[in-house]
Order: structure tokens, then C-alpha cells, then sequence
């Protein structure tokens, strides 16, 4: 790229002489009349249409108010669950590295403010020089200052590129803080539930011993067969199987509430190893409209934000095609003695002004224009997924907790059912008036639908908190 400027400078007492006064006046007229003929057109700012529905598929009461979903883990009056969460958000390493990232987009936009302003600089120096038999000193002190008008826009673009990243920064640390928590959520509902079902198969494993014992007695005596007893021996032992298969699915669960929380992944072992109920949220949450929801949302809040840097970055890279203009000076002292610079003589200063702009670059400036635009289609189209994403994480929490719910009264009656016959069942064996594959049969389905029960009991708390991931919650 090839430039063409022009430049005025002047050396003198401290009063500036009257032809740089009329440079750098000629300079400002001269760049007051190119910023009111310049029309940079900006590009269309308005965010894309998405189909927004009117209400979720879900109903809330008629007047009421949105559930405030800041702190939604406190709903499930849990301590435990509440201290994890707190924790989480004060020292999980992701949410430091968005925090850093956070500090970073803002330092960056004071380094683009930075740039609106005149730089003013002092300098020093001292030069001793020798020519043949003689020699000489130099002594220099002074001020430089420069400042490059921003007349078409490129600085002011720049620093509003800069303002919509550190605020789609700011957005994304809202979305690691709403990831965060339901994460924790989730791996705690996990454990409890866990936890309830090894309970569950111990229980129907001393069980199945007890009806083993007595099969083995009954053996001893003749009154069954050996098939009988090591069919019942098989029962305890395919229950036996699925406890270390539940210890170890509950170790890893501390685990990765452990690293979720900041810490190494056994120090949670003594803390969580009492088992303790499923957490169980209120059942008064109110919903807000969709379009609520969607600013709710960070993840929505930050592709907005993406959108506007990427309009500022069009229009600075459509400003970068059009003049530049800069104005730079420097006032300071010379002397060949240093008690000579306190002599008004010695003041020396001088002015530049100076414009600048493209000949030929080969297409680039207006490569880049369309590089940035493609970059504003790019972010468009993610705010459109973004929207959409939201819209059906809302409505698949909905279902699955809806779906999750009738699921457990089923299954609480079939398991209640099954509590009934396995002690019918074990009541007739023992008195002879059945065979054993009925005993085994229902022990079978007692255990069957007890863990449905303890893991569906789970999965309804932890749809919830999905939900409230999906709504948005969990920052503020």
C-alpha cells in the first residue's frame, strides 16, 4: 500500500509562529470538511427474527409471578447440596479461567479507549562527541505529543468491538456459573440416589440369603432338590454382583464432586459417605413468557453480544479505508552546557501535521470489509441456533420431568405391589403350598421395581434441575 502525506514542522522560542498556527488550522478545516462529507452506511443492527412462542407447553398459575431462579439450589432444602453449590462457584478452575478471560476483555477495552486519547511523552539526553582534536556536548530535555483524530470512526469502532466482547465475556462467565451449578446439582442428586440404591439391593440381598438359608434347610431334610437350592444361590449372587458396580458408580460420583468443588477427588469420601435422602425441590415454580426466558438466558445474552463486535469490526474495517489524519508536536530545551538550558534561547518546538491515505493495495481494504461481514453473518446465524437451543432445552426439561413424574406414581404402586407378593410368596414357600421359581420371581421384581423407584425418585429431581438450567438460573 502506497501513501501519500504531508507535513509542516517549525523551530522557535516558546511562542508558536504564526505559519504552523495556519497548518494546523488548515488541518482541522480540512478534516471537519472530509468528516461531513464521509457516509460510512452502517449495516443492519436489528437481531435476527426467531419463531418465539407465546407460552411454554407447561402452564403456570394465571397472575403468578416468576420463580426467582438466582439461587434455585436453595429450593431443595438441602444444606449439603447448597454448601457444594457455593463452593463451586467460589473455586471450580473453569469458572476462574472464564473470570481471567473476563479481566482480560475489559483491560482490552481500556487499551482501545486508550487510543481516543492524545499520547504525551518526556524525554532526556546527554551526548558527548569528539571530531579530530576537538569535542563537543549536547544536552536535550523535552515533551512529545501525538494524536490521531478519529474522523471516519476506525478508533471508535474498534472500542465498541471491544465493549461488546468484554460484555459477551462478562455473559459467558454467567453461563459457566449456570453450568456450574447444575452440574453439581446433578452429580449430588446422582450420589443420594445411588446411594439409595445399594441400599435397596442390600436390603433384598440379606433377603434372598434368608430364603437361601432356609432352601439350603429345606434340602437337608429332603423336602426340595438341589436345583431349587442353587437356583436360589444364583438369585443372590446376580444381587451380590450389583453392589460393587453401584460402590463404585457412588466413589466416582464424590470424585467429580470434588474437582467440580476445587479439591482433590477424595476429600468429599468423609463428608458424603452417610447416605442421606434424595433432595426434593418445591413444586411451586412459576414460568416466565419465553421471550423472559430467552434474556434470561446468558448463553442467548453473549451471541447477541457477538453480533454487535462483529457490526463495529465492519465498520472499522470500512473506516480503514478511507484517509487517516494524525497531529504530533514535541516542546523541549537544547543546549550545548546544562546551565544553558535554563536560557529561554535554548526552547525549541515543532509541529507535524501530517494525512495519509490508501493508493493501491490490491484489493485488500475491501477483502476485509467482506471478511468481517461474513464474520457478522456467522455471529447472526449462532444467535438464531442459540435462541433455538434455548427454546428447546425448556420444552425437553418440560417433558421429561412431565414424562418422569407419571413414571414414579406407576412405579411406586407396582413396587408396593411387589413388596406384597414377595412376602406372600416367601409365607407359601415356607409352608409348602408353592415352588420356588414363584419365590423367585418376585424377589426379582421387588428388587426390579424398588431401584426403578430410588433411580426414578432421581431422575424427577434431577429434570428439575435441568430446568432451571434451561430457564436460565443460577446467576444474577
Amino acid at each position: 500500500m502506497n501513501d501519500r502525506s504531508f507535513s509542516t514542522a517549525g523551530h522557535a522560542a516558546p511562542r508558536m509562529p504564526f505559519r504552523l498556527a495556519a497548518s494546523a488550522g488548515l488541518l482541522i478545516t480540512a478534516v471537519a470538511l472530509l468528516a461531513g462529507c464521509a457516509s460510512l452506511a452502517p449495516p443492519d443492527s436489528r437481531l435476527p427474527q426467531t419463531p418465539v412462542p407465546p407460552a411454554w407447553s407447561a402452564q403456570t398459575p394465571a397472575g403468578a409471578p416468576a420463580t426467582s431462579l438466582a439461587q434455585w439450589w436453595q429450593r431443595f432444602n438441602d444444606p449439603q447440596l447448597t454448601q457444594l453449590v457455593t463452593q463451586a462457584l467460589q473455586a471450580n478452575t473453569s469458572l476462574r479461567s472464564a473470570q481471567a478471560a473476563l479481566q482480560q476483555a475489559r483491560a482490552q477495552v481500556d487499551l482501545q479507549a486508550a487510543g481516543l486519547l492524545p499520547g504525551v511523552g518526556a524525554s532526556a539526553s546527554a551526548q558527548r562527541s569528539r571530531a579530530s582534536n576537538s569535542t563537543g556536548n549536547s544536552f536535550q530535555a523535552g515533551f512529545d505529543a501525538s494524536w490521531e483524530p478519529d474522523v471516519f470512526g476506525r478508533l471508535r469502532s474498534g472500542l465498541n468491538a471491544s465493549e461488546a466482547d468484554a460484555l459477551a465475556a462478562e455473559a459467558s462467565l454467567a453461563d459457566v456459573q449456570v453450568s456450574l451449578a447444575a452440574e453439581t446439582a446433578v452429580n449430588y442428586v446422582q450420589l443420594r440416589g445411588l446411594q439409595q440404591r445399594l441400599a435397596i439391593a442390600r436390603s433384598n440381598l440379606a433377603s434372598q440369603q434368608e430364603t437361601l438359608q432356609i432352601t439350603l434347610w429345606r434340602l437337608q431334610a429332603g423336602l426340595t432338590t438341589s436345583l431349587v437350592a442353587e437356583q436360589a444361590r444364583a438369585a443372590a449372587e446376580q444381587t451380590a454382583a450389583q453392589i460393587p458396580a453401584l460402590e463404585s458408580s457412588l466413589a466416582q460420583s464424590r470424585h467429580s464432586l470434588a474437582v467440580l468443588t476445587g479439591q482433590a477427588p477424595l476429600a468429599l469420601d468423609a463428608l458424603l459417605a452417610d447416605a442421606a435422602a434424595v433432595p426434593q425441590p418445591a413444586q411451586d415454580l412459576a414460568l416466565a413468557i419465553p421471550a423472559e426466558t430467552l434474556r434470561q438466558r446468558p448463553d442467548v445474552r453473549a451471541s447477541e453480544q457477538r453480533i454487535a463486535a462483529a457490526l463495529a469490526r465492519v465498520l472499522q474495517a470500512d473506516a480503514a479505508r478511507y484517509p487517516g489524519f494524525g497531529i504530533s508536536g514535541n516542546l523541549g530545551l537544547r543546549a550545548l552546557t546544562l546551565g544553558a538550558l535554563s536560557n529561554g534561547s535554548s526552547v525549541a518546538s515543532a509541529l507535524v501535521a501530517s494525512v495519509s491515505m490508501p493508493v493501491f493495495d490490491g484489493g485488500a481494504a475491501r477483502a476485509q470489509v467482506r471478511v468481517q461481514e461474513a464474520a457478522l453473518a456467522q455471529a447472526r446465524v449462532a444467535y438464531e441456533a442459540a435462541v433455538l437451543t434455548a427454546l428447546k432445552d425448556v420444552e425437553d426439561a418440560l417433558v421429561a420431568l412431565r414424562g418422569d413424574r407419571e413414571r414414579l406414581v406407576r412405579l411406586q404402586a407396582a413396587a408396593d405391589a411387589a413388596g406384597n407378593a414377595d412376602l406372600l410368596a416367601r409365607q407359601r414357600y415356607s409352608s409348602g403350598l408353592i415352588d420356588f421359581q414363584s419365590v423367585l420371581e418376585t424377589q426379582r421384581m421387588l428388587l426390579s421395581t424398588q431401584d426403578s423407584v430410588a433411580a426414578t425418585v432421581a431422575s424427577v429431581s434431577t429434570d428439575h434441575v435441568r430446568l432451571y438450567k434451561a430457564l436460565g438460573g443460577g446467576w444474577q
